[in-house]
């Protein structure tokens, strides 16, 4: 005789999903832990408390702010662009369904906004040690509420990118590429801290005060992103005419192989460059390359040959260290933990080679221009938004002086002047040197992504 659970597969292969959905949900979840020490071990041991209250009251904020909007508002954009129709009312309000047809909506709501998080997260770590903490808070509301939610409504909700045939998997570009781009646009508004450049133009070299802390932010954030791109096949299992076949879970092996041969590429080729331009392998730069590796394999994991994991990984860890000395010497941006390079630009990179090592190329079916033309289109309508929306919301603050806090509580330090703490009370006063020149003279303790004491 068979049981009722032998008898309802469906709910079996729901219940499947549903458990592997939340637990990957879970995983992504946990990457904060490694923003806030990769950030939290980049800046100066005065802004440590600065650095871990923004990465505590990102999730706090902004996940509620994407609850009560940001979910609605990606589903109106991608009606009002050509996708699902739908209103304010069946997007919002659906969340709310008292039925049991609700659990797999509400267990989506919370898969989104992981990502959303961790699109808003990217951001803090651009403008570390200067940026007021209500004004990275507010538009905290804004990328959760609306910037990223009109990304989504374009692209994985169904709007018009997605009808064009715009390919990102797990949020390369949709997610990363956006978050680099919002954060060296906020760093470019903001300013650079005091001290980082001088008057001829010349960079001054600021350190973090903990490799150890970035190193172990970097392999957590590692961990995590097997659930951000192995869990975006978020359907093990498949139900239809009475069988149970493999879902998403079909390609799942694909996703985890050019994940892991991405992040080693990216730390082999951004150490590479390193070794190249400096003759030392700086250790930041190899933990940094890693995660670009990751991040531009994330947009084209589901459906590349795996030589290709290997040529793009490499490729966005090498332009890691000749992108972080282009936007700090040409640029003068003051990119505290190289958000740009490594989120930004790998995740545009990744987006824009899809074409090059896609499956659907190399075993016939389409071509590169075919596929080329949404990637390019995608890039390019994300960040000209991403940059506008972004511009117009720090801008505002910057008018009317509200962007930055004032130079006596830099000086001072983030940690006493915002927070009324002391990171380190056992060793001292906070440091208040404001850096070290470029030929390695001055106290070695400050915000920075680099840590050599000498750059070319």
């Amino acid at each position: 005789m068979l049981t009722a659970l032998q008898t309802d597969l469906a709910s079996v292969v729901e219940g499947v999903n549903l458990v592997w959905v939340l637990t990957v949900t879970f995983l992504i979840f946990f990457m904060h832990a490694g923003f806030a020490m990769l950030e939290a071990g980049q800046v100066r041991a005065k802004n440590v408390a600065n650095q871990l209250t923004k990465n505590l009251l990102t999730w706090s904020i902004g996940v509620i702010v994407f609850f009560l909007l940001g979910a609605a508002v990606s589903s109106i954009v991608a009606g009002v662009t050509g996708g699902p129709s739908t209103t304010i009312t069946s997007a919002f309000m659906g969340l709310y369904a008292p039925d049991a047809a609700a659990t797999t909506a509400w267990v989506d709501w919370l898969f989104g906004a992981v990502f959303a998080m961790t699109a808003a997260t990217i951001v803090s770590g651009a403008v570390a040690g200067r940026a007021r903490l209500r004004a990275y808070l507010t538009y905290t509301i804004f990328i959760a509420g609306v910037i990223y939610p009109v990304v989504v409504g374009v692209t994985w909700a169904g709007g018009f990118l997605g009808g064009l045939g715009f390919h990102d998997f797990a949020g390369g570009m949709i997610v990363h590429g956006m978050g680099g781009i919002a954060g060296l646009t906020a760093a470019w508004l903001i300013g650079p801290r005091m001290n980082r450049f001088n008057a001829d133009g010349s960079a001054n070299v600021i350190p973090g005060h903990s490799i150890t802390f970035a190193v172990l932010g970097t392999l957590i954030l590692a961990f995590g992103w097997y659930g951000f791109n192995v869990g975006t096949a978020a359907a093990p299992l498949a139900y239809a005419d009475g069988a149970v076949t493999l879902g998403s879970f079909a390609y799942v092996g694909r996703v985890a192989l050019v994940t892991t041969l991405g992040m080693a590429a990216g730390a082999i080729g951004a150490g590479g460059v390193a070794m190249y331009k400096t003759g030392k392998v700086d250790t930041l730069y190899v933990a940094n390359g890693l995660l670009a590796g990751l991040v531009g394999v994330t947009a084209i994991a589901d459906d590349i040959v795996w030589p290709g994991a290997l040529v793009v990984g490499l490729l966005a860890g090498m332009q890691l260290p000749i992108v972080f000395e282009f936007v700090e010497k040409r640029l003068r941006i003051d990119d505290v933990c190289a958000v740009f390079p490594v989120h930004g630009s790998a995740g545009i990179l990744g987006a824009l080679l899809y074409p090059v090592f896609a499956m659907p190329v190399w075993h016939g079916g389409a071509s590169v221009v075919s596929l080329a033309i949404p990637q390019i289109v995608g890039v390019g309508v994300i960040a000209i938004w991403t940059f506008a929306a972004t511009a117009a919301i720090f801008g505002a603050f910057r008018a009317v002086g509200q962007a930055r806090v004032s130079a006596d509580h830099e000086r001072q330090g983030l940690d006493t002047a915002e927070h009324g703490v002391d990171t380190y009370p056992e060793f001292g006063s906070p440091d208040t040197d404001t850096g070290i020149r470029a030929d390695g003279s001055g106290i070695p303790h400050g915000d920075g992504f680099m840590t050599t004491g000498k750059e070319d």
